[in-house]
């Protein structure tokens, strides 16, 4: 398996995970473990988004394009202007 991305906390880790289930592809959250230590670890790179070497490319495609994603026009509710429906 190889790193692929570093979330920035674990509900990114798993929206992206299950995302790329979604396409196919098998991934694994790395570190998940650890974030109990927080305070005495190190904040930065505790988590990473692991998958098989043959599907890295596409898995790091896939995840480009959904970071570089934007949120249709007009699809937020008039009472709660800048906030995404999910």
């Amino acid at each position: 398996m190889r790193k692929i991305y570093e979330p920035e906390n674990m509900m990114e880790g798993e929206l992206l995970q299950s995302m790329l289930a979604s396409e196919g592809i098998e991934s694994h959250i790395t570190g998940r473990h650890l974030l109990g230590g927080i305070g005495e670890l190190p904040v930065f790179g505790l988590l990473g988004l692991a998958v098989e070497d043959d599907q890295a490319e596409r898995a790091r495609q896939l995840i480009t394009e959904y970071n570089g994603a934007f949120p249709l026009s007009g699809e937020e509710p008039d009472s709660y202007p800048d906030v995404l429906l999910c």
